[in-house]
């Protein structure tokens, strides 16, 4: 072979390997935003059916949609893949497919925040219209006689942990866009009564829900409070505090209550870590009890709130160093490769209420026994999020 062949030839397979490395680099570099991003969009092409599940308008597709949409400044085809599950079901006359004003449910408050970021970046009059369908639902939101608003019609005097986040980010965020004051009123006195409601003052630690009525069998007949400490149901509410923050005005009479809020709820999950991972248990003061279990999307959305409210100023530093630590550790624990060779996030509770019919107990073996789903959007958002905080 003549020398300057040779040459040539070495030169190629160098340049080919190298291409590979930077790639493989590349890809190991990722942020965990990205990889989950990207797993999520190559393997279902819409939100809209994603798991495999029939189209439905629901918070916690919108809640991912939200998290992936984070990620527009890398790439616009993240805002677009969020955009698509929205424009599903808003219609071009503002109407909202799958909303029922009739069932005064909460949780379908939670995808106007994807409205109300779309009627931003857009100016789009169907994204307005569906918004003030969404503030004509909370205007009349049935609510308890000390004025909290029910989770659903169909759960008269009740009050769920999950609806604080569901409904009032939205209503704080209508509250700045539109210059609707009322607004933050009404979302501080609804994060202070439930904090109230439901706390338990030997812990700190706040239970799923309050039943104002006591008729619920699945309730404290004296308190009105739920049995035990989900970790979800708090990792809802401890997001709610640090998101509505980005909203309401420095002025506002309740801003350093809802910080101190905050301040002793982060304290109060502390106390519940596991001790071997940072992680936070299914029931969370149940750590190591048969069946509980290290639960990811309650830790997820701990750690996205103790990174968010450090950075902000909100929680003492420390907060960021635990969220950092925890991150990690959610990685080892939690995270593996499918058979498709992009991340899977396990221990992730696919849905846990209280009454209804059939009728939920709410009693430690329900928490315990429901079905855990792998890549369940309720997991994999606050994920994304907490990456992004982290840089991760």
């Amino acid at each position: 072979m003549k020398p300057t062949l040779f040459i040539f030839l070495i030169c190629i397979i160098t340049a080919c390997n190298s291409g590979k490395t930077e790639k493989s680099v590349h890809s190991e570099n990722q942020s965990w935003a990205i990889k989950f991003a990207d797993a999520t969009m190559t393997r279902y092409d819409s939100l809209v059916t994603y798991l495999g599940k029939k189209p439905k308008y629901e918070y916690d597709l919108a809640f991912l949609a939200s998290a992936i949409d984070k990620l527009v400044s890398t790439d616009p085809k993240y805002s677009e893949y969020a955009k698509d599950y929205i424009d599903y079901f808003v219609k071009e006359d503002g109407t909202i497919s799958g909303h029922k004003l009739a069932d005064y449910n909460i949780d379908r408050i939670r995808p106007g925040l994807n409205m109300l970021e779309l009627y931003k970046r857009t100016g789009d009059e169907k994204y307005r219209k569906a918004i003030e369908t969404l503030v004509s639902q909370m205007e009349t939101q049935p609510k308890t006689n000390s004025g909290g608003f029910w989770h659903k019609k169909i759960y008269p005097y009740q009050m769920w942990l999950d609806g604080i986040y569901m409904g009032s980010p939205f209503m704080a965020r209508y509250a700045k866009d539109f210059n609707q004051p009322k607004w933050f009123d009404e979302v501080t006195f609804q994060m202070e009564e439930v904090y109230n409601r439901t706390l338990d003052v030997n812990t700190g630690l706040l239970y799923h829900a309050w039943d104002e009525s006591r008729e619920q069998r699945w309730c404290n007949p004296e308190t009105g409070q739920s049995k035990h400490f989900w970790s979800r149901a708090a990792g809802w509410y401890i997001m709610a505090l640090v998101d509505v923050l980005d909203y309401l005005p420095e002025n506002h009479p309740e801003r350093p209550a809802v910080i101190e809020i905050l301040n002793k709820f982060s304290e109060a999950l502390l106390k519940v870590q596991d001790e071997k991972t940072g992680l936070w248990y299914q029931v969370l003061d149940m750590g190591g009890e048969e069946r509980n279990y290290l639960e990811a999307s309650g830790t997820a959305m701990f750690v996205y709130a103790f990174a968010k409210g450090a950075k902000k100023g909100y929680l003492d530093q420390k907060y960021l160093d635990i969220a950092n630590t925890t991150f990690d550790n959610m990685v080892k624990v939690m995270v593996k490769t499918g058979a498709d060779g992009m991340p899977v996030l396990t221990n992730t509770c696919g849905a846990c209420g209280l009454g209804g019919n059939p009728y939920r107990e709410a009693d430690y073996n329900y928490y315990v026994t429901e079905k855990q789903v792998d890549n369940d959007q309720k997991g994999v958002a606050p994920f994304i999020l907490a990456a992004i905080e982290l840089n991760k």
